[in-house]
């Protein structure tokens, strides 16, 4: 039996995986992006709103660390860190550092991100329209308990 190369096993494995089975790799990614710090940050770096210093609403936008830190009220410098570093590792974001005194270290989304950020992004708009009628089901639902 030949040897596949690494990129033939890819190859089969994306043709197997299925999320409903316990041992396959797209939990674990679907348990990263479900993370609402990975929502916030796709929406802070993406295309929803304008560029920093720009009008023009609907282009991707590159960030640094503390302009993240302050669009993203209540995440904690680790958490902030951690996340950013797991996108990066899953090649969702680049980090960019500039040699300036003092360095300047920029984030932006990949073109892989920007896919994804295309369908959080639905799914962000649709809690923000959707928050006031699930308000009204859980204080229905908590009144009968």
């Amino acid at each position: 039996m030949p040897t596949k190369t690494p990129a033939q096993k890819r190859a089969a494995a994306k043709t197997e995986y299925d999320a409903f089975l316990s041992n396959c790799p797209s939990r674990k990614l679907l348990e990263r992006i479900s993370d609402k710090w990975v929502a916030l940050i796709l929406a802070a770096l993406g295309s929803d709103g304008p560029n920093p210093g720009s009008d023009r609403v609907g282009e991707p936008r590159s960030m640094r660390y503390s302009e993240l830190s302050q669009r993203l009220a209540g995440v904690s410098q680790k958490m902030l860190t951690q996340t950013l570093r797991s996108l990066e590792r899953d090649g969702l974001v680049t980090r960019t550092v500039a040699p300036t005194v003092p360095v300047t270290v920029t984030y932006e989304l990949t073109e892989l991100g920007l896919s994804l950020d295309r369908a959080m992004r639905g799914i962000k708009r649709w809690a923000e329209a959707h928050m006031d009628e699930v308000l009204l089901h859980r204080e229905a639902y908590d009144s009968r308990s």
